[in-house]
């Protein structure tokens, strides 16, 4: 595997701060820096966070729905949050501990569900029959 030079970290924190609600913004820095789209930026104490997984937990679909269309990497939280129940359940199924998960900033799986408002509902009411 090729070293490649570290991205700048103020630009992975702002681009993740603002995949937490500027899509305009969000899709500016992409398009300047393609790498941003996985990087995580290290709020500490082990609390790693994605543009994908900022935008999940504020119930930004269409931030949500840019960054998986150009390839990030998608999890049961934004699965959560946008609604995609199959893709839940077939986790749950799989490791039914991680109905316990917590995503960015200690945030649970449930509220991701509600985070995604009437599109997540179905998710939201599944998750809400596991206790």
């Amino acid at each position: 595997m090729e070293k490649r030079e570290t991205l700048d970290p103020a630009l992975v924190s702002d681009f993740v701060g603002n995949a937490h609600g500027d899509l305009k913004r969000v899709q500016e820095l992409l398009a300047q820096e393609p790498a941003l789209l996985n990087a995580a930026w290290d709020w500490g104490g082990g609390d790693w966070e994605t543009g994908l997984g900022a935008a999940s937990h504020m119930g930004r679909r269409d931030i949500a729905l840019f960054l998986i269309e150009n390839g990030a990497r998608t999890d049961i939280f934004s699965a959560a949050m946008l609604g995609q129940l199959e893709i839940v359940q077939a986790i749950l199924s799989a490791y039914p501990h991680l109905r316990h998960s917590k995503g960015p900033h200690g945030i649970p799986l449930i509220n991701h569900a509600k985070a995604g408002a009437e599109e997540a509902l179905p998710v939201l009411q599944y998750l809400e029959t596991l206790g």
